[in-house]
């Protein structure tokens, strides 16, 4: 279900890097030099955020960038290397004051206690604006980082095949998990838990702290947290989804899933899936939002956009693709085909600036006041919480609701 009218769009921008096109960083407004400081960040989150946006959500990984799929492709001519995306939000929260942070965390190879914490902690470093966007990999050059697991190597062919699917599930079912056990260590402490009464020398109510217990075939965790209740109870978890078992993680776990329809026909085929999976999971009563994965070249002119990806093209060797639509055109030309796609039943879109320094300030600058001047998105942030933004409530704690 959606609460969304179709005039009124959510947006949001992932941020990698210099942009999502690989030789982005040679244009002159990348500051490459300035990648792995927290200004650059900073200065993209405030650009965003100018814009009104949503959220914005931050790339990371645990190996470094490739072209290929299932191993490193040895480029020197690409961006490689990242900040870590948890500790970019940490560090850029106290620098906005509206816009929600979802840094991506990779669940595969992480402990969901320690990510759990971190969550909790950038909500409340925000006061309620912390998000989380879970990524699994099922790559063997990220699992040797840790030694805990091998995974033999594999492809884009091979992941599409029945044994690649078996895979996938299995990675799939175990981020729904390990979602799950991050949700019971936000909700282990209530939200009066903590009585910090300096006369009685009380700082907590222990019997308002609760085990979760939590035993399946991937976690055995026991609780509770060490970090109290997040100030929105339950951070945003979001995913990316790409086809049906992915939709299922979206459907159990997610407040948002982030798709990548090529049409209005493919929207509206892949929202209905995804509500079928989220009724089938038991939540048809629950604020879902489905956004729209884009990637985008944004210019004054449709044909600026077409010559300056076409540039970008030659610059990097070949012809950039993208797991999502790839669009190059006017702001008006993208309020056109956001409308269109709202109505096939996404609420909100994720776009990825192909040069970050370029395509971002179109964005709040240009696309922004386009859809405003249609009466389709906000002309002023309308709550103090990333939830709040998306309309979606702040949960009870599911252990107190259970004492009670």
């Amino acid at each position: 279900m959606s609460s969304t009218p179709a005039s009124h769009l959510h947006l949001a921008v992932a941020l990698d890097g210099t942009g999502w096109h690989p030789a982005s960083w040679r244009e002159q407004v990348a500051r490459p030099h300035e990648l792995f400081t927290a200004g650059y960040w900073a200065d993209q989150v405030a650009e965003a955020e100018r814009g009104l946006l949503d959220f914005v959500t931050l790339e990371d990984g645990l190996g470094l960038q490739s072209s290929h799929y299932g191993e490193l492709d040895g480029r020197t001519d690409q961006v490689r290397g990242r900040l870590d995306a948890v500790l970019i939000a940490a560090r850029i929260a106290p620098l906005t004051r509206h816009i929600g942070l979802v840094p991506t965390a990779v669940v595969t190879h992480t402990e969901p206690f320690h990510i759990s914490k971190a969550i909790a902690t950038l909500d409340y470093v925000s006061t309620g604006r912390a998000g989380l966007r879970v990524q699994i990999t099922a790559r063997p050059n990220e699992a040797d980082h840790f030694g805990r697991r091998t995974f033999p190597p594999i492809d884009l062919e091979q992941l599409r095949s029945p044994a690649g699917q078996e895979r996938l599930t299995d990675l799939f079912d175990e981020a729904a998990d390990y979602v799950e056990v991050v949700r019971r260590l936000w909700d282990s402490w209530e939200d009066d838990a903590e009585i910090r009464d300096a006369a009685t020398g009380r700082f907590i109510d222990r019997d308002k702290l609760h085990y979760i217990d939590f035993e399946g075939p991937h976690f055995s965790v026991k609780g509770p947290s060490i970090t109290p209740r997040p100030p929105q109870g339950q951070p945003l978890v979001t995913a990316l989804a790409h086809q049906t078992v992915p939709y299922r993680l979206v459907a159990r776990q997610a407040d948002v899933g982030y798709v990548t329809p090529q049409d209005a026909a493919d929207a509206r085929a892949i929202v209905a899936e995804v509500r079928t999976e989220q009724e089938r999971a038991g939540r048809a009563g629950e604020l879902l939002h489905v956004f729209g994965d884009l990637v985008v070249f944004l210019d004054d002119e449709q044909a600026a956009a077409e010559d300056r990806r076409a540039r970008l093209d030659s610059l990097a060797g070949q012809p950039y693709a993208s797991d999502a639509r790839i669009f190059a055109g006017t702001p008006a030309q993208l309020a056109d085909l956001l409308q269109e796609l709202g109505e096939a039943g996404l609420s909100g879109f994720r776009l990825r600036p192909a040069v970050t320094g370029h395509d971002l300030p179109a964005i709040s600058r240009g696309l922004v006041p386009e859809l405003q001047r249609r009466g389709a998105f906000r002309t002023a942030y309308e709550a103090d919480t990333l939830r709040g933004l998306l309309g979606l409530p702040r949960p009870a704690n599911r252990y107190a609701t259970a004492t009670a």
